[in-house]
């Protein structure tokens, strides 16, 4: 497999190595400083004074700079080169991390939205440089980056409470931890910048033709009803939790859990796609997954939360790795697939930046999780509506105005051979 990639691409076995690497630590940031919060939201509320509404304009900052973002980050890469965008994102996350961390709540929030634009970037452009570099490996490639990204969420979940109490850094530094991270992948992604991969002479075709499309719109919201139910999960889980008697420490762990246990199935799901022929069962399996779990939660009670909070994680990382696997499937090439990735995670994340807010919202009216949960649930089966005609056995047409750019240059080869 690694032979057949080089051959493609030209890639030496150690620069192979390199981008996979530099690709694992760009995916890696793309959760870590955001799942972070979730954890540290009742210490933030208690030292700031901001309401629960507010407090989850914390989650739905970043998701607004996705989607004002999402669409340009294409277009961005076009024009700087997919390896120079990727670095300078990385270079604004670590700037929007330490800023967020200043003793100020306006810049709080201000760094809150510049690590959101930087993180959008990588959202965006990784599964075109996935669908460039290792067309023969979609599924697995899509695998190794999506466990990475929900590894480090994972783990920023369960050790923030602990770093911040065990050792007395307080929430703000806490937050900054996780510049440093950023500024690892920084320096491992610098020598990518010697394999710059200008834009092809096609790749100004536009993506009008996508917002048209049954099928691109299909994606775009599967990926969105995925996300809003994960980052309203990421915010309020915890505060859910310990308004049933949790520690919040203990509710820092439950959703580290609920993050963990996704691992498995982030990679399997993947390669499972890009061996079947169509995707309709999973996207089955994974809203019943969600469905049962959200139900469990529903029922109140602590005894069987844990299995409740495993069936969610299952389901919520099966969902985000097929929502981007099929970014990948679906287009007919790279530069399709980052324009659709950009419209799937534009429309996709301004739906779900609706869920945090709304759920402290709904928190602060009735002072109860019920009506939540059950919008958990009416997203999964709209989720599972969408899906199904995601998953089916199709791609998008190649864009318009790339097939006619292609056919003028066949026509004009003829004349400057002569």
């Amino acid at each position: 497999m690694k032979d057949r990639m080089m051959k493609t691409h030209g890639h030496s076995r150690i620069e192979m190595v390199l981008l996979i690497v530099g690709i694992v630590l760009v995916a890696s940031n793309l959760r870590a400083s955001l799942t972070t919060v979730g954890p540290l939201i009742g210490a933030i509320v208690s030292d700031t004074g901001l309401s629960n509404a507010l407090a989850g304009l914390l989650t739905t900052l970043p998701l607004i700079a996705f989607a004002v973002l999402s669409l340009l980050a294409p277009k961005i890469a076009r024009l700087f080169g997919m390896e120079y965008t990727l670095l300078a994102s990385l270079i604004v996350l670590t700037a929007g991390i330490i800023l967020r961390s200043l003793p100020s709540v306006v810049a709080l929030f201000i760094g809150t939205g510049v690590l959101g634009l930087a993180i959008a970037v990588g959202n965006v452009l990784l599964p075109s440089l996935v669908k460039r570099e290792f067309p023969n490996c979609v599924g697995l490639m899509t695998g190794v980056y999506s466990m990475s990204m929900n590894i480090w969420g994972a783990i920023a979940s369960g050790v923030s409470v602990p770093i911040a109490q065990g050792f007395s850094l307080g929430w703000r530094r806490t937050l900054m931890c996780w510049a440093i991270f950023s500024a690892v992948a920084v320096i491992v992604w610098f020598p990518q910048l010697r394999f710059r991969h200008q834009p092809s002479p096609y790749s100004g075709a536009k993506g009008r033709e996508l917002w048209g499309s049954r099928l691109a719109w299909q994606v775009t919201l599967f990926m969105g009803l995925q996300s809003l139910g994960f980052y309203a999960a990421v915010a309020w889980i915890p505060e859910m939790l310990h308004d049933r008697g949790i520690s919040i420490s203990t509710a820092g762990w439950m959703l580290s859990l609920m993050q963990f246990v996704s691992l498995p199935v982030t990679f399997i799901i993947p390669v499972l796609a890009g061996r079947l022929s169509n995707q309709r069962g999973l996207v089955t399996i994974i809203a019943l997954l969600y469905l049962v779990g959200y139900a469990g939660l529903l029922m109140g009670g602590t005894r069987w939360i844990s299995l409740w909070i495993i069936l969610i994680g299952i389901g919520q990382g099966a969902s985000i790795s097929l929502a981007l696997t099929f970014i990948s499937l679906r287009a007919s090439n790279a530069d399709q697939a980052a324009e659709l990735s950009g419209m799937a995670q534009s429309i996709g994340y301004l739906l779900a930046a609706v869920g945090p807010v709304l759920f402290g919202f709904l928190h602060d009216l009735t002072h109860a999780w019920t009506i939540s949960i059950l919008l958990l649930m009416l997203a999964s089966v709209f989720q599972l509506i969408v899906g199904l005609g995601a998953g089916r056995n199709a791609q998008i047409a190649p864009l318009q105005s790339f097939q006619q750019d292609v056919s003028k240059a066949q026509n004009k080869k003829p004349l400057e051979i002569n």
